[in-house]
């Protein structure tokens, strides 16, 4: 007969002492359970006792979080976390030098627990741990820890950063800017100062005083990685939080120290490979850079602003210059309307009118005269080539400008907040210092190529647009670089090699409609999703690393989980790196049974997307969550890293749980392989030699066997 669900057996271990094997009634308050475990052991005052977890981080049980203690669980008996918090406090206030330093250590480590962490912030403890700090009395370890501890206590959310003192701030920000400090110091500092500005406007401003560009760039030339990261983090924020008309300043700032190349050499380009924290961090970086233009694409053009017209007679100057102006009012007219068709704009009397529309607003008029002014030639030619055919051939380069620029935005998100865990940064627009100009430049050239592959017409210029953003958006999934690798890439994704792609890809989409051939695919169906069904059932036996998200992404924390090998369990736990290769059962702590799993919830359906972020939910992280719902009302929570593992791990769970595979993965999938099994059949078929009579009868064609593997 099953054991009661109320009833969990755990073993309770005290230093010194056998370890108590209990059954413990999840109905009867803790306080009266850890009555019973002193009892055992003949411990007075049990309301000064508490218990916590023997592995993993040790965090201390309390009413709210018992119902996370699974079977087999072991615990300890431990100090309560007001007692330990008050013995901490007055140890870490001690004149002893080494007993000052373990106490800190303890703290540090104690602090990332929230129900300690409560009660060491109601003591007032993190005044005296600022204090400590204000008073430059504390220096390597004994520093190092208590920053640490700061951290922890105040990421709890518990307490206003606006409470945090100027002279603080200038402490903190003084171990930044000093040229040789310890790393871990320099780690926390960082961190800590990233926090304020995260957290608190007020604090912004106070930290943007402290901290100069220069030394945070000073920051990146060394060769840890990890400071490189917190480096970055913290120009990200100070950016991000600045305000709008200090951001264009902050940027010219930045290129003036030729943060860009200093990026590109010590970072992307250096020894080391990147790391998920530091691909995040220079997406954002991207994106921030990126958002720069979005007041110029969301400017119309002023008709009437003659400074702003005189951009566009720029553009008719540099490509007709050579042409006799009449002097003529009329005839100039005349001429101006002539040359400004040629030029491709839809309006020929006032091409300004064509700049009104945002997006692309003025950003697009900015793109053509870079394009005119830098690379003139090219300009000139894109120009002269389409003015000069008469077989209605020509493509509008003013038109095509306009509307390329606005898909470079929405292709790029121009002016929307960068993704919390997106990694999708491309190296290629570290390579200049005029990155999207330059990548709006080979883009034109591109498009105008395309249109001649595709002999289009005014007619096409939709469907050439279409052609255009796949080769960009196909080119950039390649990760280019550099933008000379980006033309080269390209040059391969010509408008036959897209056509070919589209049909290759079309393939199981418009093949076998005849109704013989969609029996035999009916038919078919059933075995390719067994066989999807084992293949996503064999990956969650080998099992995956997710990354814990909290309010502080630089330090990081992973978590792995796996499917037991008879599908029956599935193991979790907390790592404290990510892990190379398969993590053994036997480090994984946790564990639920299937049979307990009532569903799997996706998306804003999770119970943590439903929790309010200190940073804005975004739709990437959205499209990455799923949870599972089991027995009695507990939930574990996932964000996956990519959308491949989302559809893995969602999939292998539906089918652990009888219900349908339905993620994009598996349909495209299905398709693919019923595909190739169908061909291989008919092949079959075809090679089949019929007598002529008697008619033998008919055998069903046997099935090619293959594995399906993906890598």
């Amino acid at each position: 007969m099953p054991p009661p669900v109320d009833i969990v057996k755990v073993a309770i271990e005290w230093p010194g002492a056998n370890a108590q094997l209990i059954e413990m009634d999840q109905k009867r308050p803790l306080s009266s359970i850890i009555r019973e475990v002193c009892d055992g052991w003949s411990l007075s005052g049990s309301e000064q006792f508490a218990l916590r977890y023997a592995d993993g981080p040790q965090l201390y049980i309390t009413e709210q979080s018992r119902g996370e203690i699974k079977n087999g669980t072991i615990l300890r008996l431990a100090i309560s976390p007001a007692r330990a918090a008050r013995q901490l406090l007055e140890r870490i206030q001690s004149h002893g030098i080494d007993a000052r330093l373990e106490a800190l250590k303890e703290l540090a480590k104690l602090s990332a627990d929230p129900t300690f962490a409560a009660e060491f912030i109601n003591m007032e403890g993190i005044g005296t741990l600022a204090r400590l700090v204000e008073s430059g009395t504390h220096f390597g370890e004994m520093l190092a820890f208590t920053l640490t501890a700061f951290l922890e206590l105040m990421d709890h959310g518990i307490v206003s950063w606006d409470l945090i003192s100027l002279s603080f701030i200038k402490q903190i920000a003084g171990y930044v800017n000093q040229p040789m400090v310890d790393v871990s110091i320099l780690q926390r500092s960082l961190a800590i100062l990233e926090s304020m500005v995260l957290n608190s406007h007020s604090l912004y401003h106070r930290v943007a005083q402290e901290i100069t560009v220069g030394q945070l760039i000073g920051h990146l030339q060394v060769s840890n990685q990890e400071i490189q990261t917190y480096a970055i983090a913290l120009i990200n924020a100070l950016f991000l939080k600045a305000p709008e008309d200090r951001r264009q300043e902050m940027a010219s700032t930045l290129a003036q120290k030729h943060l860009r190349s200093i990026i590109l050499n010590h970072v992307i380009r250096g020894n080391r490979p990147i790391k998920a924290e530091m691909a995040h961090q220079l997406y954002v970086l991207q994106v921030l850079t990126f958002n720069l233009l979005e007041e110029r694409m969301m400017t119309k053009m002023d008709p009437n602003d003659q400074t702003q017209r005189d951009i566009i007679f720029e553009l008719r100057r540099i490509a007709f210059d050579g042409e006799n102006d009449p002097t003529g009012t009329e005839k100039r007219k005349a001429m101006y309307t002539k040359d400004y068709k040629m030029l491709g704009f839809t309006n020929h009397v006032n091409p300004a009118m064509d700049f009104t529309q945002t997006p692309p607003g003025m950003l697009a008029l900015d793109n053509m005269l870079y394009l005119a002014k830098v690379h003139q030639d090219t300009y000139i030619r894109i120009v002269l080539e389409n003015s000069s055919r008469e077989d209605k051939h020509e493509c509008p380069f003013g038109r095509c400008a306009i509307e390329l620029t606005r898909m470079l935005c929405e292709i790029l998100q121009v002016g929307e907040l960068p993704n919390e865990g997106c990694n999708d940064y491309h190296p290629m627009f570290f390579t200049h210092d005029r990155a999207w100009e330059e990548f709006f430049c080979v883009c034109i050239q591109l498009l105008n190529k395309t249109w001649k592959e595709m002999r289009a017409t005014a007619e096409d210029f939709n469907k050439v647009m279409q052609v255009v953003r796949e080769q960009i958006t196909r080119a950039l999934a390649m990760k280019p670089s550099s933008l000379d690798q980006l033309k080269n890439k390209l040059r391969g994704l010509n408008y036959s090699e897209i056509l070919r792609l589209r049909q290759s890809e079309r393939m199981s989409q418009d093949d076998f409609q005849s109704p013989p051939i969609i029996e035999l695919r009916e038919r078919i169906q059933p075995e390719i999703l067994e066989l999807i069904k084992q293949q996503r059932l064999n990956r969650l036996c080998e099992g995956s690393c997710f990354r814990k998200l909290g309010n502080r992404r630089r330090q990081e924390k992973f978590w792995f989980c796996r499917l037991s090998l008879n599908h029956k369990v599935l193991h979790y736990g907390d790592l404290d790196e990510s892990p190379q290769g398969e993590v053994p059962f036997e480090l994984l702590s946790d564990k639920i049974p299937i049979s307990d799993i009532k569903s799997v919830v996706t998306g804003k359906d999770c119970p943590h997307m439903k929790e309010k972020s200190a940073l804005k939910q975004n739709k990437e992280v959205l499209e990455l969550a799923f949870s599972v719902l089991y027995d009695p009302d507990e939930t574990l929570n996932f964000v996956a890293p990519n959308k491949y593992e989302y559809c893995i791990w969602t999939d292998g769970l539906c089918a652990l749980l009888g219900k349908e595979m339905g993620s994009d993965l598996t349909r495209s999938d299905l398709d693919t392989l019923i595909s190739m099994e169908m061909k291989l059949r008919l092949l079959d078929l075809e090679n089949i030699t019929i007598p002529e009579a008697p008619p033998p009868v008919p055998k069903e064609p046997s099935s090619y066997n293959f594995t399906y593997n993906y890598s």
